[in-house]
């Protein structure tokens, strides 16, 4: 909710992606509601919400307050036209979300536009969605979607689950069966005693939700989450067109050079399903974390907290991503952290999801295969096991929605940066102090940044601590000299070694 309370607010405003003022004084000066009030609304019911306020008039970039004589008759007319299933599809808007604000003598409209549920989008305006009838709102402006954006709404409206479709011609000889084995391997590791062993690879599937009968039309096969599971590459991609899975490891010059370290993607030497996916990051991501020395009923615990966050995420975002769309599940890994991009809009709001509670995942299929691996989370907490988990840690965490130039979701998971106060100390050139005990206190941040990600650069270390590379290359020389650290391997594709923390 915006908040105005003096002619000086009103004058601070500034359109935006969440606020948009019109005029709305009508022909006869007296107030009515103006045509484009609707664009905004279906542009905002389908991104986040937004206010509109009416009875203010830009000048030269900023606001003055006009206020409408006849508030009675615009709220009269616009609630009218809500209700008209000829001008708009639905009416989210209540009397509370309708007030009437006095400012200067007169009297202002504020309507607060809340973010439609899923069910509920598109929301469009006459009785036809598509054709430039649907709106989003970007930036301070709202643009009409193409059609088969809308169509990827109108999908995600009518179905609960994307995956459990059948495909129609898709059989068994579309499986890739070294990944449904790997599989079935994990799953009796997991659950030795489980009825279901027993099955052929068939009866699994159907068990599992990748092989069913469709009530409806009588049609049994492959479903959508069976192919993305287990499927072959040009099978899923016959089916999916747009199907693409991206890991790529970049360096923190990356920007600049725009190359990776190493990546993974669908070329022909491995299956390119969804599951082998995941073996194959998952492994990539969490290759470089340190892991403590911790026992538990006499076993060591090679699980941290780390791990399990990065996990999580991974899966999060395969099970929640929109194979339809073109962009792709595109997975980020480099020295500051990890970023997981997501094609597809969030189901429920960015504070819903991070809050956790209400489970809407977009492939329900895929994600109980997961779940039945011992991966992932059905109760709507995942999302929020991966905010608490990585924060507890002390580092960062972001999800965005974005819509450009694809509606995608995006995790950031960034690691914690040093202190500035430690940052300057591990330089060892500020203070001045150059003696072998100030120097080993010093290098702490340098340490620990080693030893969660033992492949970083010199130049990676400077951008991390806010230094400058000859500053930390001094602090490295120090403590190899020391016998704190050790390198293994050469300067290009090595690793450093903490021997001492």
């Amino acid at each position: 909710m915006i908040d105005i309370a003096s002619l000086e607010d009103v004058s601070l405003l500034r359109e935006s992606v969440s606020l948009e003022c019109k005029l709305a004084i009508g022909r006869d000066g007296k107030g009515a509601l103006p045509e484009d009030f609707w664009p905004t609304y279906s542009a905002m019911a389908n991104v986040d919400g937004g206010v509109v306020v009416l009875g203010l008039r830009e000048r030269n970039g900023h606001f003055e307050v006009m206020g409408i004589d006849n508030v009675e008759k615009v709220r009269t007319e616009l609630f009218n036209n809500l209700n008209n299933r000829q001008k708009v599809s639905v009416n989210l808007l209540t009397d509370q979300h309708v007030r009437e604000l006095a400012m200067d003598g007169k009297t202002l409209l504020v309507v607060e536009i809340p973010r439609a549920r899923r069910q509920q989008r598109p929301v469009y305006l006459t009785a036809n969605p598509l054709s430039g009838n649907t709106y989003r709102r970007l930036n301070e402006g709202d643009r009409p979607l193409a059609d088969e954006e809308v169509k990827r709404m109108l999908a995600d409206q009518v179905e609960d689950s994307r995956d459990s479709r059948v495909l129609p011609h898709f059989g068994v000889k579309d499986l890739d069966s070294d990944s449904l084995k790997a599989y079935r391997n994990i799953f009796r590791a997991d659950k030795p005693d489980h009825p279901w062993l027993a099955l052929d690879d068939t009866d699994f599937l159907r068990m599992l939700g990748g092989w069913r009968e469709d009530r409806a039309t009588g049609e049994t096969g492959l479903t959508v989450a069976g192919l993305l599971m287990f499927g072959q590459w040009t099978s899923i991609s016959e089916a999916l067109p747009f199907y693409f899975l991206d890991y790529q490891e970049r360096p923190a010059d990356y920007a600049a050079s725009v190359r990776w370290l190493d990546r993974v993607v669908p070329d022909g030497t491995w299956s390119g399903n969804v599951f082998d996916f995941f073996r194959r990051v998952v492994t990539r991501l969490t290759a470089d974390l340190k892991v403590p020395f911790v026992l538990k009923d006499g076993l060591r615990q090679d699980d941290t907290p780390t791990h399990k966050a990065l996990r999580e995420a991974l899966v999060n975002t395969l099970v929640h991503a929109d194979f339809t769309g073109r962009l792709s599940v595109l997975v980020v890994k480099e020295p500051a952290g990890f970023s997981f991009r997501n094609p597809g809009g969030l189901r429920v709001p960015v504070q819903q999801a991070l809050q956790g509670g209400v489970s809407d995942c977009r492939n329900r299929t895929m994600q109980q295969m997961f779940l039945m691996i011992g991966l992932g989370e059905r109760a709507g907490s995942g999302m929020s096991r991966i905010l608490h988990g990585w924060q507890d840690l002390g580092h960062s965490v972001r999800l965005v929605e974005k819509f450009e130039p694809q509606e995608h979701s995006l995790l950031e998971m960034t690691w914690a940066m040093p202190s500035a106060e430690s940052a300057t100390e591990s330089s060892g050139e500020s203070s001045g102090e150059s003696s072998g005990e100030s120097s080993g206190e010093s290098s702490t941040p340098i340490l620990a940044l080693l030893a969660q990600t033992p492949k970083l650069t010199a130049t990676a270390l400077a951008q991390r601590l806010g230094l400058t590379p000859r500053a930390v290359e001094k602090q490295l020389a120090k403590l190899k000299e020391q016998g704190r650290l050790r390198r293994i391997g050469p300067n290009k594709g090595g690793h450093w070694e903490v021997l001492e923390p």
